[in-house]
């Protein structure tokens, strides 16, 4: 079986290719992927695996700013990652890992995410490590926000940043969906 990875920016996916992406997204969340899901992949770099079936694999890694210790880390956020169910368990998350942790690694102070329980293995056998600390977003009406829920599902990959410290929380910048 031919295995082919492709990136490219959302930019110069056809119309086609974003519906087989589509596609793709809603089966493996099964039914938990909806219009805020898919908007907070679009705009950045993505990392596409085919093989004999079609798309088997996507990952994709976008721009976001997040304040830590007073400093704004031009943040590569990883979003839809996600596998088709019958090439689950092959290495093609991996793959798609590899090239965004080299657009994070190479573009980026910083590489952020928030993983499912499964996701979360595939993350720290790569080296993402969990945040030990508070994650907070922006709110127009109150500011910075506690996310309790994102406390433990948030993991983070240093790049150019440097160690961060768990003791001054991650606060993140606003986005459709987020905290209002």
């Amino acid at each position: 079986m031919s295995i082919r990875v492709r990136t490219a920016h959302t930019a110069d996916l056809t119309p086609a290719e974003l519906d087989a992406l589509r596609r793709l997204l809603e089966a493996a969340f099964e039914g938990d992927f909806g219009e805020g899901d898919w908007d907070h992949g679009l705009g950045g770099m993505h990392a596409l695996v085919h093989d004999g079936s079609g798309l088997a694999a996507h990952g994709a890694v976008v721009m976001r700013r997040v304040r830590h210790r007073g400093r704004w880390l031009r943040t590569g956020y990883v979003e839809n990652v996600a596998v088709r169910a019958d090439a689950r368990r092959t290495g093609l998350g991996g793959l798609v890992m590899a090239e965004l942790e080299r657009v994070v690694d190479r573009a980026y102070d910083l590489g952020a995410l928030s993983a499912s329980d499964d996701g979360a293995r595939l993350y720290t056998s790569r080296g993402w490590e969990p945040w030990a600390g508070e994650v907070h977003a922006l709110s127009p009406r109150d500011g910075s926000v506690r996310l309790p829920d994102e406390e433990g599902s948030t993991f983070v990959r240093t790049a150019l940043a440097g160690p961060l410290d768990p003791a001054h929380a991650l606060l993140f910048d606003l986005r459709d969906g987020d905290v209002l």
